[in-house]
């Protein structure tokens, strides 16, 4: 301390030096410009001597604060100050002082909080993608920077108690005091007869509510949830998906599917753009070009998936038949989430739709394209890659969207080593959460989407997801919060909690509906400021939209609740 003082006094007296110096070269040269011509040139001896005894005998001038002073006293401004009384006077210094420590404080925040990107903290996606992959495509470049996390480590030791930090500051709810503010809630009749709730402090990863929170019932989509958690797990948050074209000897050339249900045929711009089936047309025109090649025979590769492509829903507005290559989710209109109308074969007619694009580049594609595997060595003339895992669990989570569901499933199925058909992706996703120590006991999966009716989770083990989501531990697994739909603004939950609804825009959560299964599990910060996950599951409900509102207010109350 006592040298940085004497540095700080050595850099102001420093200081104080040059302003005397420069205030006696301005004063120099105002004199030669009076007495020594436009050219400015040196003053003869007995000038200069005359200047310098003025200089040096000119009264001391009054002090510039003291300048600045005058001129407000005598200004309308000043005026009016003056004869305002002292205490209205005290008001608004105290108002200007509490603005200016207010800004002050929210620019610190934002600083420290770091840059945002669509709801997401850049910082936070750089954190996940340090985490392990498994045979996936990375993003060439450098990792960006590790970050420090949002949330709080579970079992971490948190801050010494104070007025201002540690558990005093946010103080943990209770059991009892959660049991008052939701047992009542969930009486509610338009709940079904089976009901399941569990409530997770992420602090500490403890259950501090819970009812028939261990029993296993039908999830719907809340089981994307696991799924996310298993892909990410395996393949890593920067894994991207390939859609490649291949040489086949000859003139013959194959559009090998790689499971990107996000590849498009439209016109796709920016930086954050999915996977363009006109970019792979552009790319494999110039290799094909290049080799002198104009007229080629086109085959399709969909040998990644094995077994059945059909739901066991069968043909539905909600799902396409699950193949490794499709373009816009084999969608029959120009949306890209929600229910619409599916093509019968979307991998066959993404390649009639690839083959049309090579003929607007000049390249002639006889016959009509047909299904044939690549060979064991074949050769590369064009690759589009999806974007980053993350992205993918991101826009399944708020979209609700089935096909991005069922294609991570395989994709973690493919991973593990699994058969890429429903029964190895399930197993393959099973496999995962059971590493992630999860508690899957009496849990069956039998998709990845949670149309199935087969598949059965209980609500500690959605909640427990959500908690390995906040771990400092798994970053890669930020994804399942960063992706949950906001309550009343995204997703599946834009339509949801009205304007003067407590939860709005603090409940975040992941809808599921089924005819008769209605759930909801996802985060929320109670009025303490304490991160909780929940998981609220009901089946057998006959009031669809009376039902969704029960589920609702309950997450609500977690935000309106303190409950100590």
């Amino acid at each position: 301390m006592p040298e940085a003082r004497s540095r700080q006094f050595r850099e102001l007296l420093a200081r104080g030096r040059t302003l005397v110096r420069d205030q006696w070269r301005r004063a120099r040269l105002r004199e030669r410009r009076r007495y020594g011509g436009a050219r400015e040139r040196w003053l003869p001896g007995r000038a200069l001597e005359r200047l310098r005894e003025r200089w040096w005998n000119a009264p001391v001038r009054e002090p510039l604060h003291e300048r600045l002073r005058t001129r407000w006293r005598h200004s309308r401004t000043g005026t009016r100050w003056q004869h305002t009384p002292a205490q209205q006077r005290a008001t608004w210094r105290l108002v200007a002082v509490s603005g200016t420590v207010g800004l002050a404080v929210a620019a610190g925040s934002v600083l420290a909080a770091g840059p945002w990107d669509a709801g997401q903290r850049d910082a936070e996606r750089a954190r996940a993608a340090r985490g392990p992959g498994a045979g996936g495509e990375r993003p060439p470049g450098n990792r960006a920077p590790n970050a420090a996390p949002v949330l709080a480590a579970l079992g971490a030791p948190g801050a010494v108690p104070s007025p201002d930090s540690g558990e005093d500051a946010v103080p943990p709810p209770t059991g009892g005091g959660l049991a008052d503010a939701l047992e009542p809630l969930l009486d509610d009749p338009a709940l079904g007869d089976e009901r399941s709730a569990s409530v997770v402090d992420v602090t500490t990863g403890r259950q501090v509510f819970g009812t028939g929170a261990k029993g296993a019932v039908v999830p719907a989509s809340t089981i994307k949830l696991a799924t996310g958690a298993a892909a990410l797990s395996a393949l890593g948050p920067d894994y991207r998906i390939k859609t490649t074209v291949v040489g086949d000897g000859g003139d013959g050339i194959v559009l090998v599917g790689g499971g990107d249900p996000t590849l498009t045929a439209r016109a796709a711009k920016g930086a954050d753009r999915p996977a363009s089936l006109r970019a792979l047309a552009d790319g494999t025109a110039r290799a094909l070009k290049k080799r002198g090649t104009t007229s080629v025979r086109l085959g399709y590769d969909t040998s990644l998936y094995s077994g059945p492509g059909l739901h066991p829903i069968g043909p539905n507005e909600n799902i396409s038949p699950v193949t490794p290559l499709m373009a816009d989710e084999g969608r029959l209109d120009d949306s890209d989430h929600g229910p619409a109308a599916r093509s019968e074969d979307p991998a066959a007619d993404a390649a009639g739709t690839f083959a049309s694009m090579l003929r607007e580049r000049g390249v002639a594609v006889t016959g009509e394209p047909r299904a044939k595997e690549a060979g064991k060595r074949p050769r590369p003339l064009a690759t589009v890659r999806s974007r980053p895992l993350s992205a993918l669990v991101e826009r399944m989570l708020t979209n609700s969207d089935n096909d991005i569901a069922e294609a991570l499933a395989r994709q973690t199925a493919v991973a593990s080593g699994e058969p890429a058909s429903f029964d190895g992706a399930a197993k393959a996703v099973t496999a995962r959460l059971q590493k992630l120590r999860l508690p899957v006991s009496g849990a069956r999966i039998a998709d990845g989407s949670g149309l199935d009716r087969d598949d059965h989770v209980s609500a500690a083990l959605l909640a427990q997801v959500l908690v390995r989501a906040a771990d400092i531990g798994h970053p890669e697994l930020r994804p399942l919060l960063t992706g949950l739909p906001v309550a009343g603004f995204s997703g599946t939950l834009r339509t949801r909690y009205g304007a003067d609804t407590v939860g709005r825009g603090v409940v975040r959560a992941k809808t599921g509906t089924l005819t008769g299964v209605n759930t909801l599990a996802g985060s929320v910060v109670d009025a303490d400021g304490r991160l909780l996950v929940f998981a609220f599951m009901t089946n057998g409900t006959t009031d669809a939209l009376g039902a969704q509102r029960a589920l609702d207010t309950m997450a609500s109350a977690l935000a309106n609740c303190g409950c100590r």
